[in-house]
Parts: structure tokens; C-alpha cells; sequence
């Protein structure tokens, strides 16, 4: 079984490619399904964010077969070509796959460096997969140490300290273009996880005025009661655009919600007086030709690339603190999966023993039947299973000596807990391993 993470994200592949080769929500259940009937995937999972499409897959075969064989899935389901995504792609397999999903989790991955949005996106990718039943108990004790590796993390280290996010790098960015926010009025389209960060954010800045936009009227009026805001639909949004000075979107709309003709026909009734906005959204909320307006100030995910940099630098410190964590929890999880090898040893070892055991037990209840003094069965039956249980482990190390392989003679040493003095006596010419079998008869006894 091999553990496989394949994927693009900001650092491989540009803005066009990602929003192209993300899953809709309501795209997963199916995509889950698809990806589970490929052949040799046991289990399967898929983290698709802004920044990064990713697929986690427990597979039956090898990596290399592997790799090329998700590659091609995902192009397919996405409508590309294999080589659309040949040169801006990375898969990792065994435990390099396990570090890059831990790492990937505590946000030292993210286009933010500690990030903590992303480990809520792998829950929630991992809730998903289990809903649709693509996960089983190989992923899912992977999540659950990846989960715990992400926790140490956020509580052992200080990169989640003073907030750093898309969101925040978009209000940031805002600051810079405007002198004092508290005369702005800024539309928030969408009121997911992303949205009400930016609100949070905007709102510690004393923005003037806050409008927050969605597709039902009750979630947005929930974001905006909480940051005293004021709550339209999606489909209003022409009526009040004019208003805004800043503009931030992030929905999971597979279209472009504001196009130039509505931007232009907003700029007209504000005379032209500048407008700020950021789609932090993928696929992109606002069409790139906005862009082209001289009025509009826009940017995207990609473009906050430089101000979240310079937050980068002051969480490195501590991302070095962070992968050590993560080191220990690669060799935890690689320890946990030699341990499940040796319970299957242990159970296969115990059974063979029990039925021996078994075996000897009726033959002693034959004897005592027949009349056969107990003591003499005791001792015939205690003698019968030693020897059951020692001839195969004495036949292999007997067959070892013989080929002068003193590796396995040193750990059956250490397997079966021998004085030292007893490992290294000469063998007596002619000696033999204990009789294998030792059939109780009446008139042996």
C-alpha cells in the first residue's frame, strides 16, 4: 500500500491553472466516487482551496504508476490534458507525502506562512471524504495524527501569533492605497470563512462603512449583524456598487459574479473617483478586464504575493520549531504502520499457537478416556506441545547455523530472550531438534 499526496499549488502553478482544476462543493461527492474507481485506490481525498488542488490517496500499486494515473484523472475530470499539468504538478509518496500534508496543515505551506484557515479546509476536506465514504482506516488514522501534528504546532510555537492571512494581506494592502479607512465604505461579496476574516480585519481598522453581499440574505445579514454592517443579495449588488471604495470577494462561484460593464456603469456614478478591489476568490469572482479600467485598482490572489512576504519573514523562526514537530510526527506515523505490520505477525503467530494447543488438548482428553493415568497425560501433553511449538522456530535456526547466516541466530536470541552464555556452544555431532509430533496411544503410555 502506498500513501500518495499529488497536486498544484501558488508556489507551481499560476492563477489561470489553478482556478481551472478546482472542485466545486457540490462537484465533490461525485469526484470522490470517480476517483475511488480508479484502479488500485483504496481511499481517497481532495483539498481544493484557493491556493491549492490536492489529492490524497491510499493506493494499491506502485508511486510511479500511481502518479501518472491521478495525473491523468484529474486532467480528464477538469477537461485538460495530461500535459496541461505536467510541468506544474508535484506528487509525494510514503512518508514524504505524510510531511507534506502535516506541513500543508500547520500552514508552512501556504501562500501566508502559518496560516490558519488551511488546517479548517483539511478538516472539512476530510469530513467531506468521509461523508462520501472514500476514507477508510488507513487515512484515517493519517488525518488524525496530521490534525495533532497541526495542533502542537499552533499551541508549541508562536506562528500563529499575530494573524497574518489572505484576508489580512488584502486589508493591509487597502491601507496603503487609502490614508484613513474610517471614510470608506467597503462591499464584502461573499460571507464564507475568508470574508468574515476580512471583516474582522476592516473592522479593527474603523472602516467607515461595511455592505456584505451574498447569494441568501440570511447568512450575509448574519456576518453583518455581527460587525454592524449592512446586508444585500448578490443580484443587488449593481444597485449599491457605486458605493464602494473597496470591493473584496471570496465566493466559490464557478463564474464571474462582477464583469467591466457593471464596474464601468459604477465608476460613471461616482464620477470616477477610484475604486480599490481584491478577488481573493478562485475560480476569480471579478473578470480580469476590470482590470484595464483607470479607475480600478485591481488585484488578485497572486497579487498580494509581495505584502504577504513581508509577513512572511517574521513567522520563520518559528516554522523552523515547526518542522522539527513534524519530523517527530513522520517517524510516529511510520512507527504506528510498522506496528500494525507486527499485530498481523503477533495475531498469525498466536493462532498457529492456539491450535496447536488445541490439537494437543483433544488428544490428552482421547488418552484420559481410555483410561490412561493423569499424570502421564499431563506429561505427555505438556512435552507433545513444547515440542509442536519450539520445532519450526529450532528447524529454521538449525537450517541458519548451517548456513553460517549468525544474523538470524542473533535475533532469535534477542526474540526469544536467551541467556547469552546459551548462544554460542558447539553443537554435538549427531544431535537433533525435538520430535515434532507426539501422538498420545494408550500403549505408549
Amino acid at each position: 500500500m502506498t500513501l500518495l499526496a499529488l497536486g498544484i499549488n501558488h508556489n507551481t502553478a499560476a492563477l489561470d491553472v489553478r482556478e481551472r482544476v478546482a472542485f466545486a462543493p457540490e462537484q465533490m461527492q461525485d469526484a470522490l466516487a470517480q476517483l475511488c474507481e480508479q484502479p488500485g485506490v483504496e481511499e481517497s481525498a481532495i483539498l481544493s482551496t484557493c491556493n491549492r488542488t490536492e489529492l490524497y490517496v491510499q493506493l494499491d500499486g506502485s508511486a510511479d504508476e500511481g502518479t501518472q494515473q491521478l495525473l491523468h484523472w484529474l486532467a480528464t475530470y477538469h477537461k485538460l490534458q495530461p500535459e496541461d499539468l505536467a510541468s506544474c504538478h508535484y506528487c509525494h509518496d510514503g512518508a514524504t507525502a505524510i510531511g507534506h500534508m502535516m506541513s500543508v496543515a500547520a500552514g508552512l505551506d501556504s501562500l501566508v506562512l502559518g496560516e490558519p484557515q488551511i488546517l479548517g479546509q483539511m478538516k472539512s476536506a476530510y469530513s467531506v471524504a468521509c461523508d462520501a465514504g472514500s476514507v477508510g482506516r488507513f487515512l484515517h488514522n493519517a488525518f488524525h495524527q496530521i490534525f495533532a501534528i497541526a495542533k502542537r504546532v499552533r499551541t508549541e510555537t508562536a506562528i500563529g501569533e499575530n494573524p497574518v492571512s489572505v484576508a489580512y494581506a488584502a486589508v493591509s494592502l487597502a491601507q496603503q492605497i487609502f490614508a484613513d479607512l474610517r471614510r470608506e465604505t467597503a462591499l464584502l461579496v461573499g460571507a464564507g470563512e475568508t470574508i468574515e476574516l476580512v471583516a474582522q480585519h476592516l473592522s479593527q481598522q474603523g472602516v467607515g462603512k461595511l455592505i456584505v453581499a451574498n447569494r441568501t440574505l440570511e447568512r450575509a445579514s448574519q456576518l453583518a449583524e455581527r460587525f454592524a454592517a449592512e446586508a444585500i443579495l448578490l443580484a443587488d449588488i449593481p444597485e449599491h456598487l457605486h458605493r464602494a471604495d473597496v470591493v473584496i470577494t471570496s465566493t466559490a462561484s464557478q463564474l464571474p459574479l462582477l464583469g467591466k460593464g457593471a464596474v464601468e456603469s459604477a465608476l460613471k456614478k461616482r464620477r470616477h473617483k477610484p475604486m480599490f478591489m481584491v478577488d481573493i476568490a478562485v475560480p476569480r469572482d471579478i473578470e480580469p478586464e476590470v482590470g484595464d479600467l483607470s479607475d480600478v485598482y485591481l488585484y488578485s490572489v497572486d497579487d498580494l504575493r509581495e505584502v504577504i512576504d513581508e509577513n512572511r519573514r517574521t513567522r520563520e523562526e518559528a516554522a523552523g520549531k515547526a518542522r522539527t514537530i513534524i519530523a517527530e510526527g513522520i517517524e510516529q506515523f511510520q512507527a504506528d504502520l510498522r506496528a500494525l505490520d507486527s499485530v498481523a505477525t503477533i495475531r498469525a503467530y498466536r493462532q498457529k499457537a492456539e491450535a496447536l494447543r488445541d490439537q494437543e488438548l483433544k488428544k490428552a482428553l482421547r488418552a484420559l478416556e481410555s483410561g490412561v493415568e493423569p499424570e502421564k497425560v499431563l506429561g505427555q501433553l505438556a512435552r507433545g506441545l513444547t515440542n509442536k511449538l519450539l520445532h519450526a522456530p529450532t528447524s529454521r535456526i538449525k537450517q541458519a547455523g548451517a548456513r553460517g547466516d549468525s544474523h538470524i541466530i542473533d535475533i532469535s536470541h534477542e526474540l526469544f530472550d536467551l541467556p547469552q552464555s546459551d548462544t554460542r556452544e558447539p553443537a554435538v555431532p549427531g544431535a537433533e531438534t525435538p520430535a515434532a509430533d507426539s501422538d498420545i496411544k494408550p500403549g505408549d503410555l
